[in-house]
């Protein structure tokens, strides 16, 4: 049976029925504070602002204790409550979500570590235009995957999966322009590597972003597309309303 925002309020339960909406709220905080780890990140890089790249490096933790503190929510509900069918797909997609929540908090905080090596070295830096470009992107795929969730959005969510490809395409393009420029100047070889390695990890939070869309499918519709090829995806049977 497909889900919808309504679903998950009407067991006999009434604790139930609070248990899983504290499960998503919380997510969506989680969701939140990522999503603003990696704003600061790229912007303590682009102002050259070592104080915030610091705060980013060490808000780390309260990611990770985030995570934990979900997880063990999950656990609670599994134990207590045994759900089935929509109801523990929910759960399960809680789990995984933050799993990939946590890896973009990771991801931030290397860009984060990267930008303070950058604003120590006082050099100038080659490739923040293709940062600040795909920066822009991954962030509007997360912010688009967790309303998508929120939501239970299987059409904004299956928005979010094509978009993947074109981070990838913007991604390798920005890297072979790197490459160029390293080939032509040794000099800059170790600031380009650390821009290199913000791409990188910004290209991981699109992936990542990629990863929560997928589960929002799962959830609603009971179908994982993880190793499904986007273009054989049947659109109109994932967003049609049942």
């Amino acid at each position: 049976m497909d889900i919808t925002s309504e679903t998950h309020s009407q067991h006999i339960s009434r604790q139930f029925n609070q248990e899983l909406e504290a499960l998503k709220t919380q997510l969506m905080t989680m969701g939140g504070l990522v999503e603003q780890q990696v704003q600061e990140a790229i912007q303590a890089l682009l102002d050259s602002d070592s104080r915030l790249a610091e705060k980013v490096r060490d808000r780390d933790r309260d990611v990770n204790a985030m995570q934990l503190k979900i997880d063990d929510e999950c656990t609670r509900v599994l134990a207590r409550r045994q759900p089935a069918a929509s109801d523990l797909r929910l759960v399960l997609a809680v789990i995984r979500a933050t799993a990939d929540l946590e890896r973009i908090g990771d991801e931030a905080s290397k860009i984060a570590r990267n930008a303070l090596t950058l604003i120590d070295s006082g050099n100038n830096v080659r490739g923040l235009v293709e940062v600040r470009h795909i920066s822009e992107h991954v962030r509007r795929m997360l912010r688009d995957a967790l309303t998508a969730f929120a939501r239970f959005d299987t059409e904004l969510a299956l928005q979010v999966v094509h978009e993947d490809d074109s981070v990838d395409d913007e991604y390798g393009s920005a890297m072979r322009s790197l490459m160029t420029f390293m080939m032509e100047d040794s000099r800059a070889i170790g600031p380009v590597l650390n821009v290199m390695w913000i791409l990188r990890a910004l290209e991981r939070v699109g992936d990542h972003a990629d990863n929560l869309a997928e589960y929002v499918i799962y959830l609603v519709k009971g179908l994982d597309i993880r190793h499904m090829d986007p273009d054989q995806i049947d659109e109109d049977a994932l967003t049609r309303k049942e």
